[in-house]
């Protein structure tokens, strides 16, 4: 039974959410649990599930919540304790150094030291990216890690790389952060050939910032020595009409990607539900709608995938989102899961270095 550590105080809704998650996660998947954090406020959410004996989430749908069964007697769990939390607006290199007993130090080391398989934390993605740097080290030929994205299409998800871990990247990075991704693809998605573009402001070749211009050459070398199918240049308009699989971007333009997309799903979503509750037509239309508006949102709800893959370090490090629900972390901790028996790491290791 794999084991995955859990940063319990990360989050903005922690430990309530963060362990809520973690326990589905572990009756959905079979996974064991170290939940890392203060004892105290550990132990007070597991003894509140135990005495009702469930969760309440609303599954990804943001309407009706359904209960979810949490049988803690059939899950394999173990509690450590970490006295400090590193806090979303702190310095990330100090608060790394300084608090060595915080809950996301503690729970890299629970993976660096061998007893958990993989690290899920929906705390500071600096802090989780600079912990799990430090703590499980960068894969052999890696320059930086990268995050990477699963993004909702038409079709099948594509991946977004680098979706925030470095927002000042060289050419050599971001054809380091295009190898990784295609193997991601490869394992995660199941996509045999994936087709890699990069993220910029125009289709020709020539179109770019100078990172860009000084990138496509080097991609498209990579395409002629077959290392990977290259589409060229992704304009932000094309971003989710399947011309790549993958897109490679700097870590700035990249999380702006993921945030708009983001805020854009929610707006539309929120302008739907105004419009059916504006008068009483609109509002039988929208029960009659109801149905296929929860099959929609299930497939661009962010919460939907969970957490973001940190590539590139000697280990499997899940970033969630710090504004996780239940349903969220417990997809993150699929996420991890998805990934623990493909040997992603050494599959990424030996493209970079071949």
């Amino acid at each position: 039974m794999a084991r995955i550590a859990i940063d319990a105080m990360g989050g903005d809704y922690a430990p309530k959410n963060i362990v809520e998650g973690s326990l589905w996660a572990a009756m959905e998947y079979g996974v064991a649990l170290e939940l890392v954090g203060r004892q105290d406020d550990i132990q007070q959410e597991l003894d509140r599930i135990k005495s009702v004996g469930y969760i309440l989430s609303d599954c990804g749908t943001k309407g009706h919540k359904r209960k979810i069964k949490i049988d803690l007697d059939k899950i394999d769990y173990t509690i450590t304790h970490a006295s400090e939390v590193i806090g979303m607006g702190e310095a990330v290199g100090q608060s790394i150094r300084r608090k060595k007993d915080s809950s996301i130090v503690a729970s890299v080391n629970a993976v660096a030291q061998g007893r958990c398989e993989a690290v899920v934390s929906a705390g500071s993605t600096g802090a989780a990216m600079a912990a799990s740097l430090f703590g499980l080290g960068r894969i052999s030929g890696i320059t930086r890690p990268a995050i990477a994205v699963l993004l909702p299409t038409t079709k099948q998800p594509l991946v977004l790389i680098d979706g925030g871990a470095n927002s000042d990247c060289t050419p050599g990075m971001l054809t380091q952060f295009a190898e990784m991704g295609v193997a991601y693809a490869k394992l995660s998605l199941g996509i045999e050939n994936p087709k890699l573009g990069i993220l910029s402001i125009g289709e020709e070749e020539g179109k770019g910032n100078e990172l860009v211009k000084e990138t496509y050459p080097l991609l498209k070398q990579m395409h002629e020595e077959k290392r990977f199918d290259f589409v060229g240049n992704i304009e932000g308009k094309e971003v989710f009409k399947n011309k790549a699989d993958v897109i490679v971007a700097d870590g700035f333009a990249g999380n702006i990607v993921l945030k708009v997309t983001e805020s854009t799903a929610s707006m539309l979503l929120k302008m739907i539900r105004n419009e059916f509750k504006s008068d009483i037509i609109g509002s039988i239309i929208g029960l009659m709608a109801k149905p296929f508006l929860r099959r929609i949102l299930k497939r661009i709800n962010w919460e939907v995938y969970g957490g973001m893959l940190l590539l590139g370090v000697n280990g499997i490090s899940v970033i969630a989102h710090g504004r996780s629900s239940a349903y969220a972390m417990k997809n993150a901790v699929g996420a991890a899961v998805r990934v623990l028996n493909k040997d992603i790491n050494s599959k990424i290791s030996e493209s970079i270095n071949r």
